[in-house]
C-alpha cells in the first residue's frame, strides 16, 4: 500500500519543483511506494508562516489522509531553525500520538536551491561544493546565476521545473552532498519501521 505524504513548503509557488521530485527520489531510493503532493492549501508565504505551530496543526487536521508530513524550509544561516523545527516535531509528535501518522521537519542548508546544484553535473569548475554550501545566499550567488547561464532562470519558477528534475535523477549524488536529506532520509526510515 502507497504512503500518503504531504510535503509542507514554506512557500509552494517555486519550492515544489524542487521538493516533489527530491521527495519522490528519496523514498523512490528507500523502495517505499508513496504518493508524494506539496501542500498548496494553506499557502504558507514564508519562513515566518511555516514555523507557526499553528499552522502546521491547521494542516494535520485539514489532512486525515496523509500518512507522513514533511515540514521542509531554508534554514537560511539561523543556526537555530533547529530548535525551532524540534519544538514543532514534538507538538506534533504529541497531536499524533495514538494513530499511525508522522510528523517531520526538516531544514535545507542554506535553500533548497542547493539540493538543485548538488544533482547537476555542469556547475562551472571554480566553484567550490565547500563555497556553495557555506554561502547563506547560495540562491542569489549560485542557483540564479547558473540558471541564467543555462537560459532558465526567465522559465517556470526561474528553471527550477527542469534543473530541479534534473538534478533529482541524480539523487544519491544529492544526498551525498547534502547531509541534511540524507538525515531526512535516515529519520523517515526510523518513522516507518515504528
Amino acid at each position: 500500500m502507497a504512503l500518503n505524504v504531504l510535503v509542507i513548503p514554506e512557500d509552494f509557488r517555486k519550492d515544489q519543483y524542487v521538493l516533489k521530485p527530491m521527495i519522490t527520489k528519496l523514498f523512490g531510493a528507500l523502495g517505499q511506494q508513496a504518493r508524494v503532493r506539496v501542500c498548496q492549501d494553506p499557502l504558507l508565504g514564508g519562513t515566518g508562516e511555516a514555523l507557526k505551530w499553528e499552522r502546521s496543526a491547521e494542516i494535520i487536521e485539514r489532512y486525515p489522509m496523509v500518512d507522513l508530513f514533511l515540514l521542509i524550509v531554508d534554514r537560511d544561516g539561523n543556526d537555530k531553525r533547529r530548535l525551532r523545527l524540534d519544538s514543532i516535531e514534538k507538538r506534533a509528535r504529541q497531536k499524533l500520538d495514538g494513530t499511525e501518522r508522522v510528523y517531520l521537519a526538516e531544514a535545507a542548508i542554506e535553500e533548497l536551491e542547493v539540493w538543485i546544484l548538488a544533482g547537476l553535473k555542469d556547475l562551472p569548475g571554480e566553484w567550490s561544493w565547500a563555497q556553495i554550501r557555506a554561502e547563506t545566499n547560495p540562491k542569489e550567488h549560485y542557483y540564479e546565476v547558473h540558471a541564467k547561464k543555462r537560459g532558465l532562470l526567465q522559465g517556470p519558477a526561474g528553471g527550477r521545473a527542469k534543473l530541479a528534475k534534473e538534478a533529482a535523477s541524480n539523487y544519491k549524488r544529492v544526498r551525498r552532498l547534502s547531509p541534511e536529506l540524507a538525515e531526512l532520509e535516515s529519520r523517515v526510515v526510523a518513522a516507518l519501521s515504528r
